[in-house]
């Protein structure tokens, strides 16, 4: 899956975060074809809302999977200026586009959003639906069309890309997204949505209880029996609400979340891939190794070459103060 995003001035730091972490999440979760670049309007450094400065990655040609447009300030001046045929140009390569914050105010602009339903930041409803009497004005978080998905602010943008990540990927990477960014707590906490409350409940608290003796008890994985006894059900039972919840068996799920953790320590740490397999439940490396082949088709021992491939290339310059290497670039 190929993402783009394309920053304009004025953009929210949250907004661009709650939209690329669960990518980010979710790639290194195993999902080795996913993959983003950064454009900006113009071509050039962008200054966000709050004053960072980020540059563009070299434009790459090609059949853009999802096109994600985050403007903040200034959109007004954005709409009618030149940004609005790049929008429209990147939109004829793309096959599904994503408009945060303000975003839509441009992709309205560039006739994106006629005869569609629509949204974007609260506070400009009501200029929005008298500016562009073509978009079909919706008053919610976030909306879901066929081809151009739209959304308000950082929680609104956060919504929209786990339901995404849900629809593209399923509702397991969906939910361990979301896990990054909000507090276990079956209560909904100031103004975060309850649909992502939900996300984080994934359904039950006792589901939630046999979700949180699996992330304790990576190193020895606990039987199947075990877990529906904690959750105070059957395992047949404990089996439906797995599959129904997050769309895989609870020992598939099991797997999932050893096989994350032993990615994150081949790519991030030294250890031998020994210690790693016994960190994460496995007799030894060769089983380690074999199951991972399995799920992600590569060999963990790939992990360990980009490691010492990185850290070969890392280069500290504290002259410069763009925000950089955002992802892979094409």
């Amino acid at each position: 899956m190929r993402v783009t995003f394309l920053l304009f001035d004025g953009f929210s730091n949250m907004v661009l975060s709650c939209l690329l972490e669960p990518l980010r999440a979710v790639r290194d979760g195993g999902r080795a074809d996913l993959e983003w670049q950064i454009l900006t309007a113009g071509d050039g450094p962008v200054r966000s809302s709050s004053g960072l400065l980020v540059a563009p990655d070299r434009r790459q040609v090609g059949v853009i999977d999802l096109l994600v447009v985050v403007a903040g300030y200034g959109h007004r001046a954005h709409a009618q200026g030149p940004a609005r045929r790049q929008v429209a140009d990147l939109a004829r390569h793309s096959l599904q586009i994503v408009g945060a914050d303000t975003g839509p105010w441009i992709l309205a602009a560039a006739g994106l959003l006629d005869d569609r339903e629509a949204t974007l930041h609260w506070s400009l409803l009501p200029e929005f639906a008298e500016a562009f009497p073509r978009v079909r004005v919706m008053s919610v978080g976030h909306v879901a069309t066929d081809r151009v998905w739209t959304c308000g602010g950082a929680s609104d943008a956060l919504a929209l890309m786990l339901s995404l990540i849900g629809t593209r990927f399923g509702k397991a990477d969906a939910f361990l997204a979301s896990t990054m960014f909000l507090r276990d707590d079956p209560r909904p906490q100031g103004d975060v949505p309850d649909r992502l409350a939900d996300l984080v409940r994934a359904g039950s608290a006792r589901l939630r209880t046999i979700l949180d003796h699996m992330s304790e008890t990576i190193d020895d994985p606990a039987p199947l029996s075990r877990l529906a006894e904690l959750g105070g059900m059957s395992p047949s039972k404990m089996d439906r609400l797995f599959r129904a919840d997050l769309g895989m068996s609870p020992g598939q799920f099991y797997r999932m979340l050893r096989l994350a953790r032993a990615q994150d320590l081949a790519r991030t740490t030294r250890l031998s891939l020994q210690d790693i397999a016994l960190r994460c439940g496995y007799c030894d490396a060769p089983a380690l190794s074999k199951a991972f082949n399995k799920s992600y088709g590569y060999p963990i021992g790939r992990l360990r070459q980009r490691l010492r491939k990185s850290a070969d290339q890392v280069v500290v310059d504290p002259t410069r103060r763009t925000e950089q290497n955002l992802g892979p670039v094409w």
